[in-house]
């Protein structure tokens, strides 16, 4: 592992931001690529087709735009064949490792506002009824998907940096007080900044004076060998 000081090995263009459900995964992906002028592919409108059915082009279609020079996606759909296509071609990834209560609330949050407004989402579907939080079935019930999923991350990152030793993988952790974690802005404010201060110190070693990951409790995996592609 590097120190939160380290530089990245480059500028990355091509982005996967990973986290349990309701970590702000889409949030962070569109606002780096509104500031890094890269296309933003939300994965999940690739996905549901309409009624909430997987689309059959699923992953001709994500194959597609991970050829692509620049873009920022949620890395997600692993188990269902994204974890070949996308990590090979990626620069960099974040990880969103936030405490239980930070992810819990901001579920509870997002979960209850589409439900309300019936928020159209992808491919003509809307968030599904409230009353659905109170179902056991995980498949049904988006809290409870969490609470099944919540350390997945955790037990996938050995074997992923293992696999894929070249990709740089930044751990963001949120603050431990909730007054410091207000708002996704925040995360993608501090990171659209200290990214390309990373590179630039790969770059121009004697900018030893710049911040570094260590300000926004971020932390990096070192990239074993190989340089991305």
């Amino acid at each position: 592992m590097l120190t939160a000081n380290d530089p990245l090995p480059c500028m990355p263009q091509r982005v996967l931001i990973a986290g349990v459900t309701g970590s702000g995964k889409t949030t962070l992906a569109r606002r780096l690529a509104a500031c890094w002028e890269i296309p933003h592919i939300e994965i999940d409108g690739l996905f549901h087709g309409p009624g909430w059915t997987a689309r059959p082009q699923f992953l001709d279609d994500v194959r597609a735009f991970a050829a692509a020079p620049r873009w920022a996606t949620e890395w997600q759909y692993l188990s269902k064949g994204t974890l070949p296509i996308l990590t090979p071609r990626a620069q960099l990834a974040i990880w969103l490792d936030y405490p239980y209560h930070v992810v819990r609330a901001r579920l509870l949050r997002r979960t209850l506002m589409r439900s309300l407004l019936r928020t159209r989402l992808w491919n003509g579907n809307r968030e599904k009824p409230a009353w659905n939080l109170l179902k056991r079935d995980p498949e049904q019930n988006l809290l409870r998907w969490q609470s099944k999923t919540l350390h997945a991350w955790s037990e996938r990152m050995p074997r992923i940096q293992a696999e894929f030793p070249q990709l740089p993988i930044v751990r963001h952790r949120a603050a431990a007080q909730p007054r410091r974690d207000r708002a996704l802005a925040t995360d993608a404010e501090a990171l659209s900044r200290l990214v390309p201060t990373l590179w630039h110190k790969a770059a121009h070693p004697s900018n030893a004076d710049r911040p570094g990951l260590a300000a926004a409790g971020l932390s990096v995996a070192r990239p074993h060998a190989g340089r991305p592609r």
